[in-house]
């Protein structure tokens, strides 16, 4: 699969979802009501050209948004960057405050 354009996969991908609407026994225009979009929204995600958005509308129509841990885990984050994050946590205030930030603080 490296081998494979970005384009190509999307046409995978569209393919993809056109089979599961059909699986499912559902029109384009069905699927279209199911997701609150056009039919041609849902016709132009069968050819995989359409906004991530949509394409997750349009798997919640299906009830296929279980497959979205295959198709992309959750991703953990590694030890490595874990320490680079805490690197750049915000310290907090040590609360004590100068006798001069006291004698100019409104009550």
């Amino acid at each position: 699969m490296k081998n494979i354009t970005a384009a190509a996969l999307a046409e995978d991908i569209g393919e993809r979802l056109k089979q599961a609407r059909l699986n499912r026994d559902l029109t384009q225009s069905e699927v279209a009501a199911l997701a609150g979009v056009a039919r041609k929204t849902v016709l132009n995600a069968e050819k995989g050209k359409v906004q991530l958005d949509i394409m997750i509308a349009i798997l919640m129509a299906l009830d296929l948004t279980e497959q979205i841990d295959l198709f992309l885990p959750k991703q953990e984050i590694s030890p490595l960057q874990l320490a680079k994050l805490q690197g750049r946590k915000r310290q907090r205030a040590s609360g004590q405050r100068s006798s001069k930030d006291e004698d100019t603080a409104e009550w």
